[in-house]
């Protein structure tokens, strides 16, 4: 899957990505002339299923063609383009935008082809019935909880709620264990690998905790350097910064499940500072945590609400 290609087709036009928090989901059939350029990438996860024909997706210096059966997974942070792959006759995908589960990153590493770009490839025709039907499943539990599969052609939805996000993100994670498990040259595991799923373990299993590298390092046995060295490389990110994303995501479920104070919350989630979590939880869900709480009330209680169809439907256009 890897390209060497220098440019991308110069059609693409910029486009915002939805914004941090959100889990949008939607399917595509594109022709030629089709693609989108982030020049300072994304604030979200991009997930992207090949169907047929072909794309060419690029973060950073590295670039991969991906065609049917293939998986390709875009960190956010880093700018990346894609776009129809230049001599297809389209390209038919579906597409996730979400902040990844910290769990997800081992079970993609051992498939990335750069810091920040993961490339599963020729997942076998057996599983493509089962990730598809995942989709289906995302699609339909980010419009409504339950209303099953969705009849209309390339739609695409906004998980509004907790219980409609967290349906979305059980079926991702069945589609990213599908493909990384099934992948028909699935690359060796090694000692190293285990490690750094090991501090990832312990980060997920409590981001509150004092993490540091050291800390970390030491729990499984590497140098500082090293670990942040193998972190960095099998994940596309530092450590600190994992730990940051686990202690905004913790942070974001405490605000939807309860009534902490946000200097609890704060807290909790490990965050020395209540100002500081407030700007960071900012940059990262565009709202201040009172407001994330309180958005997430109001969204439940008003799910079919015109205002809310309108939301559903600038995140669709934001997506194209």
């Amino acid at each position: 899957m890897p390209v060497r290609a220098d440019d991308l087709p110069g059609t693409a036009a910029a486009a915002p990505s939805p914004p941090p928090g959100l889990v949008v989901t939607g399917r595509y059939d594109q022709r030629p002339g089709y693609g989108v350029h982030r020049h300072r990438g994304s604030g979200s996860w991009l997930f992207t299923f090949t169907l047929g024909g072909g794309g060419l997706l690029r973060q950073g210096a590295a670039r991969v063609r991906a065609g049917a059966g293939d998986l390709v997974v875009l960190a956010p942070g880093t700018a990346h383009h894609y776009t129809v792959a230049p001599g297809a006759e389209r390209w038919r995908f579906w597409w996730t935008h979400c902040q990844a589960r910290p769990t997800w990153t081992p079970w993609l590493a051992p498939y990335a082809v750069s810091d920040g770009l993961y490339a599963v490839a020729s997942v076998p025709g057996a599983l493509r019935a089962r990730i598809e039907a995942a989709f289906d499943r995302m699609l339909a539990d980010a419009r409504e909880p339950g209303a099953g599969a969705p009849g209309e052609p390339d739609p695409v939805a906004v998980a509004h709620g907790s219980l409609a996000r967290e349906l979305a993100l059980c079926a991702l994670e069945e589609v990213v264990l599908l493909a990384a498990g099934g992948a028909r040259t699935p690359p060796p595991a090694t000692d190293d690998d285990a490690r750094v799923r090991r501090a990832e373990e312990l980060i997920a299993a409590d981001p509150g905790a004092p993490h540091s590298v050291r800390s970390l390092a030491e729990s499984v046995a590497l140098s500082p350097s090293r670990l942040a060295h193998l972190f960095t490389l099998r994940t596309g990110r530092p450590p600190m910064r994992a730990v940051r994303e686990a202690r905004l995501l913790h942070a974001a479920r405490l605000l939807e499940a309860g009534d902490l104070t946000v200097e609890r919350v704060a807290a909790a989630s490990g965050f020395t500072s209540p100002f500081h979590f407030s700007r960071i939880f900012r940059e990262r869900y565009g709202v201040p945590p009172g407001a994330y709480r309180a958005g997430e009330r109001r969204q439940e209680e008003e799910k079919d609400s015109p205002e809310l169809e309108s939301i559903r439907g600038r995140a669709a256009r934001s997506c194209r």
